[in-house]
């Protein structure tokens, strides 16, 4: 049996690094485990990003969300995390992550982590657009 990468995030070069442009993905198929009873979780991520030289894989990212499968991890660690390491790989000008969870003892959790590249000033006011109220949709 082969052994399962730990980390697959690949990149390719920004297609228009001259310009401000967000990257916008949902992922809604995230699981991991609850740390204290070991039980899945469920989230959807969406990630949004200025990209400075590179831009995320999609195939990658979709291998690496899935790594977190058989981890145990907290809502906050887990999303925490997952920023880190995409911030580490493709160094944006920013990126967030938000992390829905779906219910779990009649409580929904939504984490939200960003990153602002260091000195970062953009060329033009720049605004995320909000996540829409319904759960699954932006």
């Amino acid at each position: 049996m082969p052994k399962p990468v730990t980390n697959p995030l690949d990149t390719f070069p920004n297609p228009a690094p001259k310009n401000d442009f967000w990257v916008r993905m949902q992922i809604p198929e995230f699981t991991c485990l609850c740390p204290k009873t070991g039980q899945p979780d469920f989230a959807t991520l969406y990630l949004d990003y200025l990209p400075d030289k590179k831009c995320v894989e999609l195939k990658s990212l979709k291998l690496y969300t899935v790594t977190f499968r058989d981890k145990g991890a907290f809502h906050e660690a887990v999303t925490n995390q997952i920023l880190d390491d995409l911030v580490e790989l493709t160094k944006p000008k920013f990126m967030r992550l938000t992390s829905r969870f779906y219910v779990r003892g009649g409580i929904f959790t939504t984490v939200i982590a960003e990153h602002h590249k260091k000195g970062f000033k953009p060329k033009s006011p720049l605004q995320l657009p909000e996540l829409s109220a319904e759960r699954s949709t932006y």
